[in-house]
């Protein structure tokens, strides 16, 4: 993995005070605890609606603790399954605060930068939840290696979600300069340090708390990696 991809993450670390640069932080992180949040109480609910709130065990007699049990094990559980769960919300969450983050990262290192036609509403949700429902089909297919070769389940799950990662915030951030042929071609070109710097995105994804971060970092680190790669081959 090229140092040039570690300085470009440090880069966007460095600008987590920046005020413009905070808020739309914040504001992702409120709105993935949020959806986590949801993703809780309708685990919890599912599950309270499929066991019974008591039943009765031949020679033992009724069992009437299970909603307590229930109850202590919702948390960890969802810690755990947060890991798998960040993936597809720092994908829903990239294509929304895309254009912030960018100009963001753009006014403080790259001001010589035209500014660019952001985004509508409607296409950036459209595309979220396009890439949103690829994600999750690559994952349930991944999900058959994670079981076939579990020792390794940690870096098959960094190597196919930083495939994915890295495609979608590469192509994200360079189509609105490049153009969508453009940032096809462009990943193209840089396939392989594309995907290196999605799987370092990726990695702190299976870390509860700090993948909170990983939406919004992902972006900025992506914007640098961009003009890094771009003003190499010249075209900046």
């Amino acid at each position: 993995m090229s140092l040039a991809i570690f300085t470009d993450a440090l880069r966007a670390v460095s600008q987590i005070r920046d005020p413009r640069f905070t808020r739309v932080l914040l504001l992702g992180i409120a709105l993935t605890v949020g959806l986590l949040f949801g993703f809780t109480v309708l685990f919890s609910w599912s599950v309270g609606f499929v066991l019974p709130d008591s039943f009765t065990l031949p020679w033992i007699g009724e069992i009437t603790w299970i909603d307590s049990v229930l109850s202590l094990t919702v948390i960890p559980v969802m810690l755990v399954a947060s890991v798998f769960l960040m993936v597809p919300v720092a994908s829903a969450f990239t294509g929304l605060f895309l254009d912030e983050v960018v100009d963001a990262v753009e006014a403080r290192h790259y001001p010589e930068q035209p500014p660019v036609a952001r985004l509508g509403l409607v296409d950036a949700l459209s595309d979220s939840l396009r890439f949103l429902g690829l994600l999750l089909g690559v994952n349930l297919v991944a999900l058959v290696l994670y079981l076939l070769f579990a020792p390794f389940a940690p870096l098959i799950f960094w190597a196919v979600n930083g495939l994915m990662l890295g495609r979608e915030y590469a192509q994200l951030v360079a189509q609105r300069r490049l153009g969508e042929k453009g940032a096809r071609a462009f990943r193209r070109q840089y396939h392989w340090q594309i995907w290196a710097a999605g799987t370092l995105m990726a990695i702190p994804l299976t870390v509860p708390v700090l993948n909170l971060l990983v939406p919004i970092l992902g972006v900025a680190s992506f914007t640098h990696l961009f003009h890094r790669l771009n003003r190499a081959s010249g075209q900046a």
